[in-house]
């Protein structure tokens, strides 16, 4: 190049940006001794620190802000040659601008171009490479910094600015131009369809919940309500609500914030994490995050943008998001799958997060189950519910999550055994459920006539759940064809409430069997008065009332009975509810659905939730043009209008799982549930 060359490099500790200067840098292919520089390297704590022995330089900058796009000549070994020795480092581009006056400095803290060209993972890699100094030492510290300098300037020569940074794409350019998020953005879906009245109005209120981060779209907040004058949190971006949003934007051909959205939380899954003195798993992933902008030191008039993760401790009785890491594996596999950019799940760094989240799943400990177990309130459910042990939700998604990661993980030395370990859980996880959590009109005859207190390894009530647990309302609501899987499991306890997104999450991942999924549909269906009613769905059923209430959530008054997570309506359940039925060949259902909502959410103003037995009311609480509300409406009738599209995101029978079952049932035993799947 003949333009100078300017890059701030920091070792992931505020304030302590080091500046290298050149107009040949290693950084573009050329070695910085070649000007008279000199550049230690030292690894230290798999910290890089660098240092510069300076001299006057002038520096220069691309104007545009670049977020993370590749702007490095691919064909080049960065810094050198140094490989994955860097991969620690965090390389970022940063501006000032100008606002009303005052330069306004923006930095942003994103995954590392030099990691851009080692995307794959495989067992040439060496002992110090960048997936064992992430594993080892790279948590307890914050992402890094390149800073922008001046206006004026320009990182590339202009030929060449032109010739490369404008043609910077997501992936091969295939997937539609996925990098324009500006304010003058139509609200229309860029596939060409002509869309309702209704459908334009989501996509204007879902692009108005976008959040920028240092000039790139990095998710949505949970919702955007005018009249809101204590948000709370729900003007933070949040893993699980952003997934129907991440859905509808990929279904429209825009990945750029998908794939923004998915770095930058797996940086935030490094951060330190600490609730009084006591700190959880590395592989923890944050609830949410927020974009703040807050004055530089020492810098009058300038600002940066950093983000700030909640692991749970500002939550409301600190839980941890369980799910939070399960929904970002799905999300992972879902960007690949639409996009056919499986470059970023063969990243190292993206290859060590999904490690690093299983790893933590798949520890070992007391339990006897396969089953993951839970405090109240780790996933959706965010409050006290009593759904602490092993609801259903969380194993759906546990079960999805071990289903992906198998997909997305590169096998090698250092993979092998948790692809084994991965291949056993779901052997496992899938039998418990399928035997143990479906409840159907056959089997609570069963429950009925139960002996208890057996004491024997043959023993049919392996749980010893007493008969008396079978409430008075379920032996009329359950239909006589059809069934559903249970809320929770433990000893001498099942939960008999119809939790909805587990079941329907259950039939989208095949841990229930087919026969099961298809009475999953047929009681929803059969039930469509008291699921669905007014609005969809139920989030579960029936409500606690009167003591149960009292007892089960302690009084609490925004869980009082139908309302919220008690029995409250939910309409972003709709695209859940629409990717299970496509998946069944039930494509009727869903749009039966989908039109009971379209009647209401607009007049509503895009509420989270609905109260009352049939949902007629807004919630009491419920914030308006809720952003997964809408992007769940989108997601529904994007998938209804390409259901060919909903094969990305559901799976069959996993076949290779029946051959290696491992339930341990003997010959003129109970049959195996999933044999009996195969034979079917």
């Amino acid at each position: 190049m003949n333009s100078g060359g300017c890059l701030g490099v920091s070792s992931m500790k505020p304030c302590s940006n080091i500046l290298i200067l050149g107009k040949k840098s290693s950084i573009f292919g050329s070695s910085l001794l070649e000007r008279g520089h000199s550049c230690e390297y030292n690894l230290s704590k798999s910290q890089l620190k660098l240092y510069y022995s300076s001299i006057k330089a002038n520096c220069s900058h691309n104007r545009k802000i670049l977020g993370f796009r590749r702007v490095i000549d691919s064909n080049r070994r960065v810094f050198g040659g140094s490989g994955s020795n860097w991969g620690q480092s965090k390389v970022f581009l940063a501006d000032r601008v100008k606002k009303n006056g005052s330069f306004r400095s923006v930095i942003a803290n994103v995954a590392s171009n030099i990691r851009n060209n080692s995307n794959s993972v495989g067992s040439r890699l060496p002992e110090n490479s960048f997936e064992n100094i992430y594993i080892q030492g790279g948590f307890n510290v914050k992402p890094l910094i390149i800073e922008r300098i001046e206006e004026s300037q320009d990182l590339f020569g202009k030929d060449e600015e032109k010739g490369k940074v404008d043609e910077v794409k997501v992936n091969d350019g295939t997937f539609g131009d996925t990098n324009r998020f500006s304010e003058a953005e139509v609200s229309e879906p860029a596939l060409g369809i002509h869309v309702s009245e209704v459908e334009k109005e989501a996509w204007e209120l879902l692009r108005g919940a976008i959040v920028n981060y240092c000039g790139s779209p990095v998710g949505t907040v949970a919702a955007t309500d005018p009249a809101d004058k204590q948000p709370l949190n729900y003007d933070q971006v949040f893993i699980r609500d952003f997934v129907p949003s991440a859905l509808a934007f990929l279904l429209n051909g825009e990945g750029e914030i998908v794939k923004n959205f998915l770095l930058h939380t797996l940086q935030l899954q490094s951060w330190e994490k600490t609730v009084d003195c006591y700190s959880p798993g590395q592989g923890l992933m944050p609830a949410s995050f927020k974009v703040r902008n807050v004055p530089l030191d020492g810098r009058d008039g300038e600002f940066e943008d950093l983000l700030d993760p909640d692991f749970g401790e500002s939550a409301i009785g600190r839980v941890a998001p369980v799910d939070s890491g399960l929904w970002w594996i799905i999300l992972l596999r879902s960007y690949g799958k639409i996009t056919g950019d499986y470059s970023l799940q063969e990243r190292v760094d993206v290859q060590t997060g999904i490690r690093l989240i299983l790893n933590l799943c798949l520890t070992d400990g007391f339990d006897m189950f396969p089953t993951l177990l839970v405090t109240d309130g780790s996933c959706m459910i965010d409050r006290r519910m009593g759904i602490h042990g092993h609801p259903l939700e969380i194993q759906a998604l546990f079960y999805s999550a071990l289903r992906c990661s198998r997909e997305m993980l590169t096998v090698n030395d250092t993979t092998k055994n948790l692809v084994v370990a991965i291949n056993n859980r779901l052997s496992a996880l899938s039998f418990h459920v399928r035997e143990y959590y479906w409840v159907d009109l056959k089997k609570i005859n069963e429950i009925h006539r139960y002996k208890t207190e057996e004491y024997s390894s043959e023993a049919v009530n392996k749980f010893n759940i007493y008969p008396e647990q079978i409430p008075g309302w379920l032996v009329d609501w359950i239909p006589d064809s059809g069934g559903y899987l249970c809320g929770n499991l433990q000893p001498a306890h099942m939960d008999f409430r119809f939790f909805t997104l587990g079941n329907l999450w259950s039939v989208i991942s095949s841990l229930s069997t087919d026969k099961q999924s298809e009475g999953i549909l047929n009681l929803i269906e059969e039930k469509w008065d008291d699921l669905v009613a007014e609005m969809p769905l139920k989030i579960c059923y029936p409500a606690l009332e009167h003591d149960e209430w009292r007892i089960i959530t302690g009084g609490d008054p925004k869980n009082t009975p139908w309302s919220y997570h008690n029995g409250g309506s939910w309409p972003t359940l709709t695209w859940q509810f629409t990717l299970a039925c496509i998946k069944m060949g039930r494509p009727e259902l869903a749009r039966k659905a989908v039109a009971v909502a379209e009647q209401r959410l607009p007049g509503d103003s895009w509420p989270e939730y609905y109260d009352t037995k049939q949902g007629r009311f807004t919630g009491k609480q419920a914030r308006l043009q809720q952003t997964w509300t809408i992007a769940g409406y989108l997601t529904s009738k994007m998938l209804l209008r390409n259901p060919e599209m909903a094969s990305m995101l559901f799976w069959n029978e996993d076949y290779e799982v029946l051959e290696k079952c491992v339930c341990g049932l003997k010959t003129g035993r109970r049959n195996c549930y999933r044999l009996a799947a195969r034979s079917q």
